[in-house]
């Protein structure tokens, strides 16, 4: 890589991972960065969902008080987050890249209507009005959570974007719980789905490791700036500007596509 393409992808990656903690929609930065360096999609993808792993840990880390409230929830979701990771990187890998050309347009169209649609997810998040009901639908709404958390880490293992995004809304209908708290797990379990598609990706795929590093270490820089400034400001302005440009590289793909 040239020193342009480096500064494009370290500053693409701090970023992302800034984004991927305050609102989601990260790789809606670091993929098209990607693609603009010259990598091709199905490696583009694969490297980043690879280089984003460093940026969801540096989230989760500052999220560790959270996630120490419940353990039961990381333990049970996390496992199953595993498992489609698993299933959704090897459909990347087992079709062909004409196929995933053609889609991820699309991919990233949902990805930014899903981003568009959070504010309406976050008030999705309620607590229940009564706690003993609560303490006895908890391991029901768990199971719904792990239902649906199975079929949303199946897509992150084949297309990052949108991932963080679709696990708070899968959370939030399913889950009685503080939007923070939420939040933690949901950077965690992406954590998780990053984890397991690098391990099956660094076997059987290719994938652009020097820009994987460079991301890696800019989405860890990121993740960890995200997670101090949470709390702090304002996720909307984010938001609106990310799936803006979402909008414009989903028209430039689909066009490309087209011709």
């Amino acid at each position: 890589m040239d020193t342009g393409s480096v500064a494009l992808i370290a500053l693409a990656g701090t970023g992302a991972g800034a984004v991927n903690t305050i609102a989601g929609g990260g790789s809606l930065i670091t993929y098209p960065a990607l693609l603009a360096v010259g990598y091709p999609p199905v490696i583009a993808n694969v490297t980043n969902t690879v280089g984003s792993l460093p940026g969801y840990a540096g989230g989760a880390l500052g999220y560790r008080r959270e996630l120490a409230r419940q353990p039961r929830r990381v333990i049970i979701l996390s496992t199953v987050t595993a498992a489609g990771a698993v299933a959704g990187s090897a459909l990347l890998l087992a079709g062909s890249e004409s196929t995933f050309v053609t889609i991820v347009p699309w991919l990233i169209l949902l990805s930014t209507l899903l981003l568009a649609a959070q504010p309406l997810i976050g008030k999705i998040v309620t607590r229940s009005k009564d706690k003993a009901q609560l303490a006895d639908k908890r391991t029901e709404r768990l199971r719904w959570a792990a239902a649906g958390q199975l079929g949303v880490a199946a897509y992150g293992g084949y297309f990052n974007a949108g991932l963080g995004i679709m696990i708070l809304g899968v959370l939030g209908i399913t889950m009685d719980s503080e939007f923070q708290l939420l939040n933690a797990l949901k950077t965690w379990l992406s954590t998780v789905a990053s984890i397991v598609s690098l391990v099956f990706f660094s076997i059987f795929a290719t994938v652009a490791w020097k820009a994987a590093l460079v991301m890696g270490g800019a989405t860890l820089l990121g993740g960890w700036l995200g997670a101090l400034l949470g709390r702090r400001i304002p996720a909307d302005p984010l938001r609106w500007a990310i799936v803006a440009a979402g909008l414009v590289i989903f028209v430039v793909l689909w066009i490309d596509n087209a011709s």
